[in-house]
């Protein structure tokens, strides 16, 4: 995969951390006529999985609304103040969380094991100890590490999108319940995190005011 990264970053059009982090903003409308290959959304799908997991699990899952058929499925969960950047932008992408992820977990570490990346004790000792936790967590645990899971990757992806030229827009008013049977998922196993509508800019975004750091810290 290392490779594989390394290579996508030469369509990177903005390599400067500072600028994508601190000039990010969300925008509510895109230029419609803007067209983002499905090569390239796996490729910042592919750079965004290097976010970190508990555990690694990667208790994330992606739907990719690109063509005419996905945004109207889109558009159909979602609440109407976000029509305007869902039916405008390139790509909206719902990152929802795999609470069964722990299925595949043996997967993961055997093969960082025969990768050489941990030895084959360090992978036993995963096995006895975060794999056991997973098996017998409750539903509740569960869900809550597929959502920080999900929520570490949305971010991750927002900043990738801007690594690429485009603008994104983070987007929770939508019918959480309809999401995965819209997209044929099993609404036990996947549950929506959040939806980022991605694309070029249509006009100004809307300016918002942070809190004081002093005003949400303590420092002990």
């Amino acid at each position: 995969m290392g490779d594989v990264i390394m290579d996508a970053t030469k369509n990177l059009v903005n390599n400067d951390f500072a600028d994508i982090m601190l000039n990010r903003h969300s925008y509510r409308k895109f230029k419609s006529d803007v067209k983002i290959s499905r090569e390239e959304i796996s490729e910042m799908l592919e750079e965004a999985t290097t976010a970190p997991s508990a555990c690694n699990l990667q208790s994330w899952h992606f739907v990719v609304c690109d063509n005419a058929e996905g945004k109207e499925k889109a558009h159909s969960v979602m609440m109407p103040f976000n029509y305007p950047q869902t039916d405008s932008s390139s790509v909206v992408i719902f990152i929802l969380g795999d609470t069964q992820s722990h299925y595949k977990y043996r997967d993961v570490w055997n093969k960082a094991c025969d990768n050489g990346q941990i030895t084959p004790e360090e992978r036993d000792k995963v096995f006895k100890t975060f794999l056991p936790l997973y098996e017998h967590a409750d539903r509740q645990f569960l869900e809550k590490d597929a959502t920080i899971d999900g929520g570490i990757i949305a971010m991750q992806l927002m900043l990738i999108a801007r690594a690429h030229g485009y603008e994104a827009n983070p987007m929770s008013g939508y019918n959480f319940d309809q999401v995965a049977p819209t997209f044929g998922l099993d609404g036990e196993r996947f549950i929506p995190v959040t939806a980022i509508a991605i694309g070029k800019p249509d006009g100004d975004y809307t300016k918002s005011v942070r809190y004081p750091v002093n005003e949400i810290t303590d420092f002990m």
